[in-house]
């Protein structure tokens, strides 16, 4: 195998996301040293797509690094942790100093500042590099998030930028920052995949549990919603898998498919890492939550040993076009706390780590290539061209009208859900964020006085300022200034 230093760019890893990322850049005519552990996925593409662009069969590591051109980039697209420490440990004594290595696969943010800060010492540059979109975006144009110095989204630049898919003539790809900031957008993009198909799960449990509509009828009213607001890659796939029918049963597909949902854990890194900043993601909590309990069908089996459940004739009493309508509302009110929720996880994020992240660049890149782009990513990058300093997405004027417009809807769908005994933990969850966010005084006066109470854990009062802490034991209660 030749191991001229000729390529632009050269890429470990070729399982699926690998191997057509590789097609991609081959495609984009860019020079492409490609390499796997198993030697014969690598004569497997060349052999299979050798025609659609310049490959370098690689049979090992350094063969790879020898036949990129200085300074080398190196894609990894291999496991994220264990897996990816092994091949960088492993590159690191083959590269030269200036050289970059990008990992591109689904790794924690605070591995990639770790990496980064151990490649530092050797003089070379490490990327972490969301890209968004699955096997067909890897392979016909991802949404691209780059995380890294400068130097090294220069040298990149030429090729992520070709590779990723384009909306109105702009590349959806962006150095977003330093450090793990590219990891980290990803992650939070993840998280608010998970609530965007989470509210979809509910809405057509919804249609079909209160309503009694087939998956086919489903997935007319989803098509129906694709022309409209809701317009985006999740809805349309959504009508296409519910009107799916099963070659072996004839069943509608959806109903033949084991109802515990997998999740890889960057939900679950999204909810973990707002709880850190202190951010309320709710949506993205609860819909993490929701795979959770999805999977547990031990419990789940116990559960409807003891508890019926609601039987037909609990429904609740709705208008099938009128509820139809209202579930719609209520997706749209919700998917919007839902973004701005991660939206506002991001900003906190980049002010925690110091990333100065543009977040009206991120919606940019998300409005294709992505699995959560939608057509409603353009009024979100609007708000932030207006006020780039924006508080929350929510008091926008475009997505303040549609909750304004929606929260009737949305209150009456999550009441015909109670009383039809159908769990809509995001639909709900969303609500209660907006609810809380309008309410002039919430209940935390009481938790904090208790607080207090038992702990003195001090409060701060509403008619003047400082920091105090009421002495409960004692017989008059005296309150005492506590303030530094």
């Amino acid at each position: 195998m030749s191991t001229d230093a000729r390529a632009t760019i050269g890429l470990t890893g070729l399982a699926t996301m690998g191997r057509n990322l590789a097609r991609n850049i081959a495609r984009h005519d860019h020079t492409i040293a490609v390499h796997n552990r198993t030697t014969r996925r690598t004569t497997d593409l060349v052999e299979e797509f050798g025609d659609e662009g310049d490959f370098v069969a690689c049979e090992s590591l350094a063969d790879l690094v020898a036949a990129v051109e200085r300074p080398r980039a190196i894609v990894v697209m291999v496991k994220a942790g264990e897996a990816t420490d092994a091949v960088v440990d492993e590159l690191v004594p083959l590269l030269d100093e200036g050289d970059i290595v990008v990992d591109a696969g689904n790794a924690h943010h605070r591995d990639t500042v770790r990496r980064q800060e151990k490649l530092e010492e050797h003089g070379l540059h490490f990327v972490g590099m969301g890209v968004s979109g699955g096997e067909e975006g890897a392979l016909n144009g991802p949404s691209i998030m780059v995380g890294g110095s400068d130097h090294a989204y220069e040298r990149l630049r030429p090729v992520v930028e070709s590779i990723a898919a384009v909306v109105d003539d702009t590349p959806c790809c962006a150095h977003v920052g330093p450090g793990g900031a590219g990891h980290f957008v990803k992650m939070v993009h993840n998280g608010i995949e998970y609530a965007d198909m989470q509210l979809i799960a509910e809405s057509y449990d919804l249609l079909r549990s209160v309503l009694g509509l087939e998956p086919a009828a489903v997935a007319d009213v989803f098509e129906e919603w694709n022309g409209g607001d809701l317009e985006s890659f999740l809805i349309e796939m959504t009508a296409d898998v519910l009107r799916h029918t099963d070659a072996e049963t004839g069943k509608p597909f959806v109903d033949v498919v084991r109802d515990a949902a997998e999740q890889k854990g960057t939900g679950r890194w999204t909810v973990q890492d707002a709880l850190d900043l202190g951010v309320p993601v709710t949506g993205i909590a609860e819909a993490t939550f929701a795979r959770s309990i999805s999977g547990h069908t031990a419990q789940r089996s116990a559960a409807r040993k003891v508890f019926a459940t609601a039987p037909d004739g609990d429904r609740a009493e709705v208008d099938r076009e009128v509820f139809v309508d209202q579930v719609r509302a209520a997706l749209y009110a919700s998917k919007v706390v839902a973004y701005a929720q991660g939206f506002d996880q991001i900003a906190a994020g980049a002010e925690e780590h110091e990333w100065d992240i543009d977040l009206g660049e991120v919606a940019t890149i998300w409005r294709g290539g992505c699995i959560i782009r939608a057509q409603f990513l353009d009024r979100i990058r609007e708000a932030y061209e207006q006020e780039p300093d924006l508080t929350t997405l929510l008091t926008t004027d475009y997505f303040a009208d549609a909750v304004k417009d929606g929260v009737d809807a949305w209150r009456e769908v999550v009441v015909a859900a109670v009383r039809s005994g159908v769990p809509v933990p995001t639909f709900s969850s969303s609500l209660a964020y907006f609810d809380a966010l309008r309410r002039e005084r919430l209940p935390a006066a009481l938790i904090q006085a208790l607080r207090d109470d038992f702990g003195a854990h001090t409060y701060e009062r509403v008619d003047r300022d400082g920091t105090f802490h009421t002495q409960w034991a004692e017989p008059d209660r005296r309150e005492v200034s506590v303030t530094d």
